[in-house]
């Protein structure tokens, strides 16, 4: 009778063993399965913010490297906007030499703004954004174009009509990338 009892207890605490060791493996795969699904979501949720460039391009919360973007239709050159005097659109803050400037893009900023966002006229012809300089810049028909730098400006200016052809094409699917 000793040795049943004895093998009874045996077997019973087996059994609880095994059956807390499984109990125990399905909760760490659980566990294991919700870390690995919240990781994956923090992960796409940074890669979808940092995958997609704002419609509008800023450097230091500025939009065009924080030049007025009037200066090019009014005075004809690049000049640098105050801190001072600033307005906010389409989610940039444009910053402007006069008051006059803000004055004017306040009241129309449509006709100021640079196409494609202020992102580089040649880039966009090829189909991807990219950034620009304030030296690097032409106005067409009334429209304010930047480039990345002087070098490609000279090689956009080459094939000018094509190229803001292609740009006008490629904007509409780009600027929400």
């Amino acid at each position: 009778m000793h040795t049943f009892r004895v093998r009874l207890f045996q077997e019973v605490v087996s059994r609880k063993t095994i059956g807390l060791i499984s109990l125990f493996n399905f909760s760490m795969k659980n566990l294991a399965m919700k870390k690995l699904q919240i990781l994956i979501l923090f992960f796409l949720i940074v890669f979808s913010a940092c995958g997609q460039k704002p419609e509008i391009y800023s450097s230091a919360n500025k939009a065009i490297n924080g030049y007025d973007p009037v200066a090019y239709f009014t005075v004809k050159k690049p000049v640098k906007g105050s801190d001072q005097l600033k307005s906010t659109y389409k989610g940039a803050n444009w910053h402007f030499s006069s008051a006059e400037n803000k004055k004017l893009f306040d009241q129309n900023p449509e006709k100021f703004l640079p196409q494609y966002g202020g992102y580089c006229a040649f880039g966009m012809a090829q189909g991807y954004k990219a950034t620009t300089t304030p030296e690097a810049w032409t106005i067409v028909n009334e429209k304010l174009y930047l480039n990345y730098s002087l070098g490609v400006q000279n090689d956009w200016q080459k094939d000018q009509t094509n190229m803001i052809q292609k740009a006008d094409k490629n904007w509409n699917t780009v600027k929400s990338k």
